[in-house]
C-alpha cells in the first residue's frame, strides 16, 4: 500500500499488515484525520487479497489518548451552544451526522473481513477503548492502562464501547468501568477479559500480536473469512441498534453545563465540579 496518511502508517510483511496510530495529536489522539482516514485504510487492506491479518498498535509511549479534544472542539461547539444550553436543531442534526461518521470509522475495523489483532501499550483511553473493542484479539503490555473515561467529561461514550464491550465483558465489569470512568491496569484488564494476554513490554506485546496474526494468516483465507463472518453475524444487529440509539441520545442530550465544565476541567487539569445541569 503506497498511499500515505496523516493519522496512521501502514506496513505489510508477507500476509500481515501493521496499522500504527501516529496522531498527529499528542498520545496518538484521534482528530479529524483519524476519523476520515480509518475507513479508507481498512477498506484498502480488506480489498487486498495478500493481506490475511492486521495488527493494530500505537506509536511512541501510548496506544491512544482517545478523542483529540483540541482538534475536535470546533465540531462540538455548535451542538453545545452558549454555556452548554444546546445549539440549534440544524447544529444538532449536523452533530448527529458527524457522530454517525465517527461510529462508521470504528465499524470499518469491526466489519472488516480481515481478522485484526491489537497490541496495546501505555494509555488506551476513551476512543482508544472504542477502537480495541472493534478488533478480534487484544493483547497488552504490562504498562498498559485502560479507561472508558467519557463519563468524567459528562459524555455518554458513543462511538462503540457501550455497543461492543457488552459482548466482551460481563455486565458488572462493564458498568463499573463506564459509570466510574476509572483507570485499570493491564493485569485487571486481563482478569476481566478485556485483553487476552499481558506481556512484559511493548516490544513483546507487538511480537505476540504478529505471531498470532501470522498464525491466522497461515490458515485457509476463505475459511478464516467464513469463521469471522459467522461470528460477526451474531452481533451486527445488536451493535447497530445500540449505535443508532446512542447517536440519537447524544444529539439530544449531550449539551449541558456539566459538559462545558468537564471539558474545561480537563483542559485546565483540575477536578471538575458537576451540578447536574
Amino acid at each position: 500500500m503506497s498511499q500515505t496518511y496523516e493519522s496512521v502508517t501502514v506496513e505489510t510483511t508477507g500476509h500481515v499488515a501493521q496499522v500504527t496510530l501516529i496522531g498527529p495529536g499528542k498520545g496518538n489522539a484521534m482528530g479529524p484525520a483519524f476519523w476520515a482516514e480509518l475507513p479508507t485504510v481498512f477498506a484498502a487492506l480488506d480489498a487486498d487479497p495478500q493481506v490475511r491479518a492486521i495488527v493494530l498498535t500505537g506509536s511512541g509511549r501510548n496506544f491512544s489518548y482517545g478523542l483529540d479534544l483540541l482538534a475536535m472542539g470546533g465540531s462540538l461547539s455548535g451542538v453545545i451552544g452558549e454555556g452548554g444550553t444546546g445549539g440549534s436543531a440544524a447544529a444538532r442534526m449536523e452533530f448527529h451526522r458527524m457522530l454517525q461518521g465517527m461510529q462508521g470509522a470504528i465499524s470499518a475495523v469491526a466489519d472488516a473481513r480481515t481478522p485484526t489483532v491489537a497490541a496495546v501499550h501505555g494509555w488506551c483511553i476513551g476512543g482508544g477503548v472504542d477502537l480495541i473493542s472493534a478488533v478480534d484479539v487484544r493483547y497488552a503490555s504490562a504498562d498498559a492502562k485502560f479507561s472508558v473515561r467519557e463519563v468524567k467529561l459528562a459524555m455518554v461514550a458513543d462511538v462503540g464501547s457501550l455497543a461492543r464491550l457488552p459482548l466482551i465483558l460481563t455486565d458488572g465489569h462493564l458498568r463499573e468501568l463506564a459509570l466510574t470512568g476509572k483507570d485499570i491496569d493491564a493485569a485487571r484488564a486481563e482478569k476481566i477479559g478485556l485483553v487476552n494476554d499481558v506481556y512484559d513490554d511493548a516490544e513483546a506485546c507487538l511480537a505476540a500480536a504478529h505471531a498470532t496474526a501470522s498464525e491466522i494468516a497461515a490458515n485457509p483465507p476463505l475459511t478464516v473469512a467464513g469463521v469471522k463472518d459467522v461470528l460477526d453475524q451474531q452481533r451486527i444487529d445488536r451493535v447497530s441498534a445500540s449505535l443508532r440509539y446512542v447517536a440519537a441520545w447524544n444529539s439530544a442530550f449531550l449539551p449541558s453545563k456539566d459538559l462545558v465544565e468537564g471539558i474545561s476541567a480537563t483542559m485546565a487539569k483540575r477536578p471538575p465540579e458537576f451540578t447536574g445541569e
